[in-house]
């Protein structure tokens, strides 16, 4: 299967937003903002080093350029921080948010549930899979989905 061209390959230098909780970044200045998809944002996959990513957003800064935010969970994996410099290769992400099986074969066992789940906003999908996957335990995972369903049902 041939694989579109990059977005960007290249190295970027990692900053922070100034102040309390500001965040991670790195400035992409290459890839220009989606007019049509909410706030500009651009939807990429990829990898910082070598570290893979998919259903990502490139979010805008304010003058119109887009920063790739690096979270501590993936600064930790990559071994980077601020000042360091990061290799980041960025492909648009086209794809569909996947459903884990096991989430998806539960919320079919209540229609209702199953609905509001597809009803909701795809950045609210992704929190509430990625909520129950980082569940270390499979109790925890299992306990995690049935609260989900608990709150869609609700």
């Amino acid at each position: 299967m041939k694989s579109n061209p990059p977005l960007v390959n290249n190295t970027y230098l990692l900053q922070k937003f100034p102040g309390k909780g500001g965040w991670t970044y790195a400035s992409i200045p290459e890839v220009l903002q989606d007019k049509t998809a909410p706030f500009g944002w651009v939807k990429v996959r990829g990898t910082i080093d070598d570290y893979e990513f998919k259903h990502f957003k490139l979010m805008p800064m304010g003058d119109g350029t887009l920063f790739f935010p690096v979270r501590a969970e993936i600064r930790k994996k990559i071994k980077k921080e601020v000042g360091d410099e990061v290799h980041i290769i960025l492909y648009q992400d086209l794809s569909l948010l996947e459903i884990p099986q096991e989430l998806l074969i539960c919320l079919k066992d209540e229609p209702l549930a199953h609905t509001r789940f597809l009803a909701l906003s795809e950045g609210k999908q992704k929190e509430i899979i990625d909520w129950i996957s980082q569940a270390k335990k499979e109790e925890t995972k299992v306990e995690r989905i049935a609260s989900c369903i608990e709150k869609l049902l609700k």
